[in-house]
């Protein structure tokens, strides 16, 4: 039996596991692997609807090129060590936009929703939003190039870990 499947499907099959390995990366606090999900010539930004709605640049993450993604590891893992309250967090994502563009790039809008939980409490809504990415098919696999995290409101504590 042979399985004709078209590449539209196969270029989805890869973005859906990109975003999945984003998750679970964040999820597990693997770093490294977290940053091996990025191009060389990224961007990572997270903001808030209503500072986009009106017009302010202010971000809550903001970095423009991929030694910015190094310092916040850095900082997470070392800098603010034993510092910040722990927690850990589940990512809920459902890719629902796909626009394939040039040289093997795609622009995907995803759902998010990221409960959190504290050493000493119950799980949480963390936030609630969306990714608007843009992802590269390289010959290692899907990276992103840009990836911009809108957020439906201030979240519900303060933000150590990307989202």
């Amino acid at each position: 039996m042979t399985l004709n499947i078209d590449q539209a499907t196969v270029d989805g099959l890869l973005l859906d596991g990109l975003l999945g390995s984003y998750a679970a990366a964040v999820d597990s606090q693997d770093w490294q692997r977290w940053l091996g999900l990025f191009t060389e010539d990224c961007s990572f930004a997270v903001y808030t609807l209503e500072n986009v709605e009106r017009g302010l640049p202010l971000g809550y993450m903001l970095d423009d090129q991929r030694e910015r993604l190094v310092d916040r590891i850095k900082f997470v893992t070392e800098v603010w060590a034993k510092t910040v309250e722990p927690y850990r967090t589940r990512h809920f994502v459902q890719r629902i936009h796909t626009e394939r563009g040039a040289d093997r790039t795609y622009k995907v809008r995803s759902n998010l929703l990221v409960s959190y939980t504290e050493t000493d409490g119950p799980p949480a809504v963390l936030a609630s939003g969306y990714y608007e990415d843009v992802i590269r098919l390289t010959d290692e696999g899907p990276r992103f190039v840009d990836k911009t995290v809108y957020l439906d409101g201030i979240p519900a504590r303060y933000l150590v870990y990307p989202l």
